[in-house]
C-alpha cells in the first residue's frame, strides 16, 4: 500500500511534466500505468477469492 502511495505522489509529480511531453509518450506512459492498475486489480480479486473465510 504504502507503494502505491508513493507511485501516485511521483505521478502527481511527473503529472506537470505531460503537458511539455510529446503525445506519444504521454500515450504510452498512460498504457503502461493503465495495465500495470488492472493488473493489480485481478492480483487482489485473486487474492480476496482464495483468502475468503467462512
Amino acid at each position: 500500500m504504502l507503494f502505491l502511495v508513493a507511485a501516485l505522489l511521483l505521478f502527481g509529480a511527473v503529472l506537470g511534466t505531460v503537458a511539455h511531453a510529446p503525445f506519444t509518450f504521454t500515450a504510452v506512459a498512460t498504457v503502461v500505468v493503465a495495465v500495470w492498475l488492472g493488473i493489480f486489480a485481478l492480483r487482489e480479486r485473486h487474492a480476496r477469492r482464495h483468502s475468503s473465510t467462512h
